[in-house]
Parts: C-alpha cells; sequence; structure tokens
C-alpha cells in the first residue's frame, strides 16, 4: 500500500530522527497529529520502529498515491 504524500513527508523527516513535535512545527500541524500519522504508516510498511521507518524508506521505492 503506498503513503499518501503527507505521510510520506512525515514519513521522511521522522527517518531523519526528528521528533513529532520538530516535524509538526516544520509543517505547521500538531505533534498529535504528526503521531496519528506515524501510526497510519507504520502498519503500511509493516515495521513498528523509527529504525526500521530509515530502512524501509532506504530500501523500498515508495510513491505518493495522489488525492
Amino acid at each position: 500500500m503506498a503513503l499518501t504524500a503527507q505521510e510520506l513527508q512525515i514519513a521522511t523527516l521522522a527517518a531523519t530522527g526528528l521528533t513529532n513535535k520538530q516535524i509538526a512545527e516544520r509543517m505547521l500541524l500538531s505533534h498529535r497529529t504528526i503521531g496519528t500519522h506515524r501510526y497510519q504508516i507504520y502498519p503500511k510498511l509493516g515495521i513498528t520502529s523509527r529504525a526500521a521507518l530509515r530502512d524501509a524508506l532506504s530500501g523500498l521505492d515508495l510513491h505518493a498515491e495522489e488525492d
């Protein structure tokens, strides 16, 4: 299952080690919104950690879904 454009942006930032709060500040969103998106991203990629997220993004050709 592909990630949405916003999920891909959040996943990319999270994979660099930014906290939910830091990502939220960059994207002008609530840190809770970022947490919700991450909660949805992990099952889509079949992962459970930020380290696995980093590996998944570097090892896969992920394309955002068109909205």
